[in-house]
């Protein structure tokens, strides 16, 4: 079943981890994807995986912590293929660091990327879906969104923030058949979390559950779902992708 047929998704942060997953499952479902990040050469290599399968895959690279990288790269997208339907907000930072000792420039450039950059995004495709009436925006928070963690006042502030922003546009735009979600990993293997101290890991591991890490493409599934027709009754949802270590 392809889910999201003839459907363009724009994914940020598309060169490795849950991006690049994303990018993949969503062209498994039938969408044209952009791939976006500021690593060229992971971009490409990403693009030819996915068109080596049978898929339809374009690269531009973008930081989404400035402003006019995100005008520059969604104005080359529409003149590519024509319109965005679906926004992944995806493309993350760490600046880890406690609370007292934390550098206003590590703050500034956690929030610049994680939540500057997705209300960006959102408003410089939101005009297109909003004449077309269909749209999906799904942007990746995170359990410590939810929950607080210690040393990640700036990363925790920022994706607490893109639970109220996906909330606030949801309400905003649903009239106009656009739905605006969330999903919030817990701990997955990537190459974010492998920095992480093991023992944080494993305590955390040992909080799940199911008893064991996801998977970036478990994420990735979550996302083709909320991007498909058949969650067109969701919006202002934020989906937990946890095993289960934080409910209700």
């Amino acid at each position: 079943m392809r889910e999201v047929e003839g459907r363009v998704a724009l994914i940020t942060g598309a060169s490795q981890g849950i991006g690049r997953a994303c990018a993949t499952v969503l062209a498994e479902g039938g969408a044209k994807v952009a791939l976006c990040a500021r690593s060229q050469d992971k971009l490409e290599q990403a693009a030819s995986e996915i068109t080596a399968a049978g898929g339809e895959a374009a690269v531009f690279r973008m930081d989404v912590s400035s402003e006019d990288e995100i005008k520059a790269g969604v104005k080359a997208i529409t003149g590519h293929f024509g319109r965005v339907d679906i926004l992944v907000n995806n493309a993350g930072i760490t600046r880890d660091q406690l609370v007292l000792r934390m550098k206003r420039a590590d703050w500034d450039d956690v929030m610049n990327t994680n939540l500057t950059g997705p209300f960006l995004l959102m408003q410089a495709v939101l005009g297109s879906m909003l004449k077309q009436r269909w749209g999906r925006i799904i942007s990746i928070t995170s359990i410590f969104g939810q929950i607080g963690q210690a040393g990640q006042a700036n990363y925790a502030s920022a994706k607490a923030g893109l639970i109220g922003l996906t909330m606030a546009v949801a309400r905003e735009v649903a009239s106009r058949n656009i739905t605006v979600n969330a999903v919030a990993p817990g701990l997955i293997e990537t190459s974010m979390t492998s920095v992480l101290p093991d023992e944080l890991k494993e305590t955390m591991r040992k909080n799940i559950p199911l008893g064991r890490v996801g998977t970036d493409l478990e994420v990735a599934h979550a996302v083709k779902f909320l991007a498909s027709e058949e969650a067109g009754y969701i919006t202002g949802e934020v989906l937990k992708v946890n095993g289960g270590i934080l409910m209700g």
